[in-house]
């Protein structure tokens, strides 16, 4: 399939019962890897770059506000034509990551605009050398960028951390062979696994949703598929986990990085300790959490233990039923219209316009997004769509990250971009929205206690999961400090965190520790998972709070929505009333999991 570029109309794909799918519409970035307007654009961007350090190299402390403000928006100019390039070539290359053609013309793309881009590396390193009296002059002048400050005193946090600028220069132009070539590696080499499923093969993304059929049979052979594959690709795995985290740590060193998880923590605009806080808080509550309901479903599925097939299986009284793509539709649109209808109205084009590639296709990319693109144009969704109600939640959360995206581009595109933290907010709201709705219109007990634990488990596995994915980020990399890592030195770090996270409901299967290898996150974005904690349990004290006052909270979601990157999280949350650096705001949001898993456990009385 060349012709990427259709009417959103015709963008469709046939899935059985699902009805008709939808695929990108790229047309709004570029209509074709040919297009004239793109070659256009990588002229303009070439000429951009070299004007921009001609006029500015060496001058930058002696701007004046009006001419700063110019300055920086030159500069969020060529942010703009870089991003759009980029955009085209990595959502056209996810859409099929084993076409060789789509995969060229990105890393040719990267490696031109590496280059391109090479003169400009001057201006993050002169930057941080204005002396602050001057910077602080500049930047709140009235005639000046003032309303780009946020974004500057974040660059400035890196100050501390800065190289020379030949060597800024030198891991600018090195890295699309290094950490760039292998993440390309590790999405190219999980995109083409096939797994062996009793005489079917299947892809990745369609072996994963075994682990969720109603047969146990069928979850197992799932389970042992995985297990086999992964097994046979543990070496490289983890030569790419050990390369790139002793890459790192070369670079962190250089940097004179405390810990390996501070440059997340900068780029997050979130302090250590209250990073720290919740995952303490997540850890304690273990036992109460995750321990105990995989000990309660242990008992709904009439087995002394569970195994890794049977963590996210479906509830004996569940009925299983795909769910068509219309009706995940309605389902999504109705949930975010009961909150606002403006929240369904900026979801609506997604659907109608192009914007969702929705099927499971060969060479695709695993998993689900929501990629920005840049502000001039719109977020584009990627699902793997299979007609799970899971799937259906997916939908709602990453729709939540294209509408906090869209309202946030109002900001321009430096102060658009969210700290990860906050990215995940209307994401994991859209999600609550969502579940909520569904709930109010079930009167069965039975599909109440199943949408109840389809819920919990959702919620275990954004924070429980994930800060132990954080605590196994944080044992593989201090492991990796004192040296080469096997396969099995990786795989016991592995089990480690999963026993401590599971509890003693489980016994797990020969195989399971390899289990690590397919985890995206912890190759293409080291310590990011955390995020996904932080957001649930934000989203949490923060429903809570609509709960209790629901007068005007819209309009300031909405408000905290648009502000994208340009506030600190303490400033977003202080008209809710929130602030995550108190350790009882995170035992808040927890509180909310622990209250669905009392209700599960009231109705077995």
């Amino acid at each position: 399939m060349t012709a990427i570029a259709r009417d959103a109309e015709t963008a469709t794909s046939p899935a059985a019962d699902l009805g008709l799918l939808p695929e990108w519409d790229l047309s709004d970035l570029y209509s074709a890897p040919d297009a004239p307007e793109l070659a256009a654009d990588l002229a303009a961007l070439d000429a951009a770059c070299a004007a921009f350090a001609a006029d500015y190299q060496n001058r930058l402390a002696d701007l004046t506000p009006a001419e700063m403000l110019e300055c920086v928006e030159r500069y969020q100019r060529i942010d703009i034509l870089a991003g759009r390039i980029m955009s085209y070539a990595g959502l056209r290359y996810y859409q099929n990551t084993t076409d060789a053609g789509r995969a060229k013309l990105m890393g040719d793309l990267q490696a031109k605009i590496t280059d391109m881009t090479t003169p400009l590396v001057f201006f993050s390193l002169e930057f941080n050398r204005i002396p602050d009296e001057i910077y602080e002059q500049v930047f709140t002048a009235p005639c000046g960028p003032s309303r780009y400050k946020p974004v500057f005193d974040r660059m400035r946090a890196m100050r501390p951390y800065q190289l020379s600028d030949e060597m800024e220069k030198f891991l600018h132009d090195n890295s699309v062979v290094g950490a760039a070539a292998w993440n390309r590696l590790f999405d190219e080499t999980t995109a083409a696994l096939t797994f062996d499923v009793d005489g079917e093969v299947l892809g990745l993304e369609a072996t994963l949703n075994l682990l969720t059929d109603h047969a146990r049979a069928r979850r197992e052979a799932g389970a042992r598929a995985l297990a086999r594959v992964f097994g046979d690709q543990v070496k490289l795995f983890s030569r790419i986990h050990n390369t790139l985290a002793k890459e790192k740590a070369v670079e962190d060193k250089w940097r004179k990085m405390p810990t390996p998880q501070t440059g997340r923590h900068l780029s997050n605009h979130v302090e250590p300790e209250v990073v720290q806080a919740l995952r303490d808080a997540v850890v304690a509550a273990y036992p109460r959490l995750s321990h105990r309901y995989y000990r309660l479903k242990a008992r709904w599925l009439g087995l002394d233990k569970l195994q890794v097939w049977d963590r996210n299986a479906p509830l004996p009284q569940e009925s299983p039923r795909l769910v068509g793509w219309d009706e995940a539709r309605a389902t999504v649109l109705d949930a975010y219209a009961g909150f606002d209808p403006e929240l369904a109205k900026l979801a609506q084009p997604f659907f109608d316009k192009g914007w969702i590639d929705a099927g499971v296709k060969p060479g695709k990319a695993p998993g689900a997004f929501a990629h920005p693109t840049v502000t001039t144009a719109h977020p584009y969704v990627l699902l793997n769509y299979l007609g799970k109600p899971r799937d259906v939640m997916t939908l709602a959360h990453e729709l939540g990250h294209g509408v906090h995206q869209r309202l946030a581009a109002g900001q321009g595109e430096l102060l658009a971009s969210t700290p990860l933290t906050l990215a995940e907010t209307a994401s994991v709201f859209g999600e609550m929205l969502t579940f909520r709705a569904l709930l109010a219109k079930t009167t069965d007990p039975a599909q109440r206690k199943a949408l109840l634990a389809g819920k919990v488990e959702d919620m275990i596995n954004t924070v429980v999961r994930q800060i132990a994915f954080y605590d196994f980020e944080c044992r593989l990399h201090a492991a990796r400090a004192e040296g080469e890592l096997t396969p099995d030195d990786i795989n016991a770090i592995w089990m480690q965190v999963q026993h401590e996270s599971l509890g003693d409901a489980f016994e797990f299967m020969p195989g399971y520790e390899t289990f690590w290898t397919y985890v995206p996150h912890f190759v293409h974005s080291p310590f990011y998972v955390y995020a996904y904690a932080f957001g649930d349990g934000l989203v949490n004290a923060l429903y809570a709070a609509y709960e209790d006052a629901p007068e005007g909270f819209q309009a300031k979601y909405f408000d905290m929505l648009r502000a994208g990157g340009s506030k600190h999280h303490s400033e977003l949350l202080a008209p809710f009333g929130l602030d995550a650096a108190d350790p009882a705001f995170w035992d808040k949001g927890l509180s909310m999991i622990e209250g669905f898993i009392d209700e599960l456990e009231g109705m077995e009385a």
